[in-house]
């Protein structure tokens, strides 16, 4: 296994990530902000350099090399992503901006044309606002009715609830694979499989699962799955789409356009073929290529060695964050191997404001989240206004956690030293 020894990430990973290799305020940059945003290796920033230099042409419209070769590398990265969730054919692979847009997608294409009034959304509380705005706005215009899933003594996705709250109503299930801010992993397959008897469509959002365990759609069967591929040792600005090639052949285009045409005339338009119905205009075709190449490390490092990592570093992190008094950790506790949860921890400290500690871990250039993670109606169910967030990727370190948890604790001690 390449990664389960941690004398092996530092000396052959976390070379290939440049942006690791200075200064903040001072200080080592220790980046513990990886559920906000990856860092990017070498070979992904190579990439997009690479394109721009000697293949930047639009895709799939000329007929000169530049662009032969500027679509084969771009179809190319479609071939990557779908072989890495296990899709059926890459025609089910679709390139969005990011996760957002690719839940929009659904809402606007398949929900406006399939929700009546009655018909009814099962959410939770634990979602995105990407994944709750977007079906309020469709429930606004269709008549569809929302109901949420609440947590469990444990603060993890209630799926007893859930099993109570689905019937032949339920029309659409969308939840998170792994909570961005409490890190539990919901039972999907259970989801799904319980949704799909009610004759309910399931999407799934795995942001948060895709970086950092391995994904199979068609084992899962989720109807539709959305992620983002900045959080996944991309750029920004790209993201897909999986949906069910039957289910996409159905849905209506989102955009109208360029690209996503076969004909058109002054009266009427026909569409293309999947998956370029739903990619209109100039795609992010660096960007997307760059993607491809983020699979490619990843699948190099294999998903299986960085999620086995990954637990012995949650394990590690709990073990030394929760062993703070003053710190309360939110969601589910991982087992003493650190399994049972994703590698992330949203902390309060009684008395502090999550953006002070942040601030002043800046100071000692620890980076780490605060706010509310865009999951304001979880944080309202918790009863607090926000939390600190530290979360972990593969190319961090037992060194750094000590580090941050020295300068965590330093940071309540000098903020206890002023109120005193």
């Amino acid at each position: 296994m390449i990664i389960t020894q941690e004398r092996i990430i530092v000396d052959k990973v976390r070379k290939d990530f440049p942006i690791l290799h200075q200064e903040v305020n001072g200080k080592p940059l220790l980046y513990l902000d990886n559920a906000a945003t990856s860092q990017k290796p070498i070979v992904v920033l190579d990439t997009l350099r690479r394109y721009y230099e000697q293949d930047n042409s639009n895709v799939h419209r000329g007929a000169h090399t530049l662009s032969a070769r500027a679509t084969d590398a771009y179809e190319g990265a479609r071939d990557k992503v779908a072989k890495f969730v296990n899709a059926a054919s890459r025609q089910e692979i679709v390139f969005t901006r990011n996760a957002t847009e690719a839940i929009n997608l659904v809402a606007y294409s398949w929900g406006l044309h399939n929700l009546q009034p009655g018909d009814e959304i099962i959410l939770s509380v634990i979602e995105h606002h990407s994944n709750i705005v977007p079906w309020q706005i469709i429930a606004q215009k269709t008549g569809a009715v929302i109901k949420y899933v609440g947590l469990t003594e444990n603060e993890e996705f209630d799926l007893e609830q859930f099993k109570s709250l689905i019937s032949q109503k339920t029309k659409l299930v969308s939840v998170v694979h792994v909570s961005n801010t409490l890190g539990c992993i919901n039972p999907v397959e259970q989801i799904i499989a319980i949704a799909h008897q009610q004759g309910a469509k399931v999407l799934i959002d795995a942001c948060q699962s895709i970086p950092h365990l391995p994904i199979n759609v068609q084992a899962m069967d989720c109807d539709w799955l959305v992620a983002s591929g900045h959080k996944m040792c991309a750029p920004t600005g790209i993201g897909f789409l999986y949906g069910k090639e039957e289910l996409l052949e159905a849905m209506p285009p989102f955009l109208g356009g360029g690209e996503m045409i076969a004909e058109v005339f002054l009266e009427y338009s026909t569409y293309g073929e999947l998956p370029h119905k739903f990619e209109a205009g100039t795609p992010a075709i660096a960007e997307a290529i760059a993607l491809g190449a983020a699979v490619d490390y990843l699948s190099g490092l294999g998903m299986e060695n960085i999620h086995a990592y990954e637990e012995e570093l949650t394990a590690y992190l709990f073990k030394y964050l929760g062993g703070i008094p003053e710190v309360r950790i939110y969601g589910p506790q991982p087992t003493a191997d650190g399994k049972g949860r994703a590698a992330l921890a949203s902390f309060a400290v009684e008395g502090l404001d999550s953006s002070d500690i942040a601030t002043m871990l800046d100071q000692e250039g620890v980076a780490i989240r605060s706010g509310h993670h865009c999951t304001q109606p979880l944080h309202r169910v918790l009863g607090i206004s926000g939390t600190a967030r530290a979360s972990i990727y593969f190319y961090n370190t037992r060194k750094e956690i000590d580090a941050f948890i020295v300068a965590l604790k330093e940071t309540i001690e000098f903020f206890r030293t002023v109120t005193d």
